[in-house]
């Protein structure tokens, strides 16, 4: 009737059944005798096969092993276990051949995640701070702490399921269990909804919500805030409230990762004679030696000046590159002094010899 060889596993017999099931069901085929007898046949023959005793005494004894003969059972459509996977997909049926019979689901329902932006200072992310989040949400009904029902009253079983959720209806040969139009599969409705929230169990209110940034958080950082999102449904457990952080740039730190970047610049002598500059840094001023000689680019790095690890231990560095400025008004001892600093002091002007390295990194940016 399937289709299948004697050895066909569990798996092929189930996808042979689902194929013709689904060929013949009576509401593809509708006033059509021979596709429900069909549909009736394959359904007979699945639930022989599928149960592991009526399988054995149909391998040793045949049709009449399942039909009375051999200690056998004839055809229990309600003894296929796995209809509601192999129609539930195509026709939404929770229920099929009258199994079941759980009571309606719980009414409570959880409450919705939020999501919330908030703009910090440079320094309240590298740092941490504690800031305020204004959210709107909604909150548990106080006159009926969340039930839905008017004081004094509450929620009544379904009329129209008798409170188990599922309304039952007759499909050819067997009946069909769906969910309870009038109570959404509850399995009770309100009949007196309380007037403050119109049966809703929860009211949509504004909240100032404490937020504490820890330190080290960066750009797109999402921080979850458990339990202070939307309150759940009829009793049912809060959601979440995600805050997702976006930082201001510093006016002249860049940040990458934990490590902080930094431009100074310094003058030609203290450049070529060395030197002690009082470099800024997030927590005050730093004295930086320069070493002498030191060439416009050198960068120099301060050591635990950086940002915290986030939730961890230890900082980054501070890297600052030094530049040579370059003086562009020179009065006329300057210039002399210069000129006389230029003839006690010789540079080759040739081109340098640029290695294969630098080359390839001007091709590719």
């Amino acid at each position: 009737m399937l289709g299948v060889e004697r050895d066909a596993s569990d798996q092929t017999i189930k996808s042979a059944y689902r194929k013709l099931a689904l060929q013949f069901h009576p509401d593809r085929n509708p006033d059509n005798p021979e596709a429900e007898e069909k549909f009736k046949e394959a359904s007979e023959a699945y639930a022989i096969l599928a149960d592991g005793e009526k399988r054995a005494l149909y391998d040793r004894y045949g049709h009449a092993g399942v039909n009375g003969g051999g200690g056998g059972a004839g055809f229990d459509a309600s003894s296929i276990q796995d209809l509601g996977d192999i129609f539930g997909d195509l026709f939404g049926f929770s229920d099929l051949f009258g199994g079941g019979g759980s009571r309606g689901r719980t009414r409570a329902q959880r409450g919705a995640d939020l999501r919330e932006d908030i703009t910090l200072e440079f320094e309240e992310a590298v740092f941490g701070t504690e800031t305020k989040v204004t959210v709107r949400r909604h909150e548990t009904c106080e006159d009926c702490r969340g039930s839905g029902a008017a004081a004094g009253k509450a929620p009544v079983t379904c009329r129209s399921c008798a409170g188990r959720g599922q309304v039952r209806y007759q499909q050819g040969f067997f009946s069909i269990a769906r969910t309870c139009p009038t109570c959404q599969g509850v399995g009770s409705v309100i009949t007196d909804p309380c007037p403050k929230c119109k049966g809703q169990g929860r009211i949509l209110r504004q909240r100032s919500v404490d937020a504490k940034v820890p330190a080290g958080v960066e750009d797109g950082t999402r921080i979850r805030f458990a339990g202070l999102g939307e309150a759940g449904a009829f009793g049912g457990p809060p959601g979440d409230l995600y805050v997702v952080l976006h930082v201001k740039e510093h006016p002249f730190f860049d940040r990458e990762g934990n490590d902080l970047y930094c431009v100074v610049p310094i003058s030609f002598t203290q450049a070529s004679l060395g030197t002690e500059i009082s470099v800024p840094t997030l927590e005050g001023e730093h004295t930086l030696k320069v070493p002498e000689g030191t060439q416009s680019g050198t960068t120099l790095k301060i050591r635990g000046k950086g940002v915290p690890v986030l939730n961890g231990h230890g900082k980054g560095d501070l890297f600052v590159e030094v530049r040579v400025q370059t003086p562009v008004k020179l009065n006329k001892r300057q210039r002399e002094l210069l000129h006389e600093l230029d003839s006690l002091t010789r540079v080759e002007n040739t081109p340098q010899h640029r290695t294969l390295l630098s080359k390839v990194k001007d091709i590719f940016g």
